[in-house]
């Protein structure tokens, strides 16, 4: 069992930042790949980002490659999601999520066996 919460989301302007942490409590945490994805409403969630247990890959798509940053804190069981030069099209609810181990891409949400809640991003133009 493992259990996540995200914080940090908050409205902010266009092309300012924001910086999105996800605590995990539970079963050992470094061993496990992390992702962070997104959700508007009325669309499917949406992959954003991804790392590897060790920190030392990290993935994510190109609407968000140079301005989103993951990053994580396996001793503090934290992961971060920093995200600059936001746009109004960022807008959603952001979760983090666990792979435990799924044979999947990491960018398919179906892969992860854990989320958090959740935590509302809003983007003003």
């Amino acid at each position: 069992q493992v259990q996540l919460e995200e914080s940090g989301g908050g409205l902010v302007q266009a092309g300012g930042s924001l910086r999105l942490s996800c605590v995990a409590s539970g079963r050992t945490f470094n061993s496990y790949s992390m992702g962070w994805f997104r959700q508007a409403p009325g669309k499917e969630r949406e992959f954003v980002a991804a790392i590897s247990w060790s920190g030392g890959i990290t993935y994510s798509p190109n609407s968000v490659k140079g301005r989103f940053t993951i990053s994580r804190d396996n001793a503090k069981k934290m992961v971060y999601l920093q995200m600059n030069s936001l746009k109004p099209e960022d807008t959603a609810v952001y979760y983090c999520g666990v792979d435990l181990g799924s044979p999947g891409r990491v960018q398919d949400p179906r892969s992860y066996s854990y989320w958090g809640q959740g935590t509302q991003v809003t983007v003003s133009s």
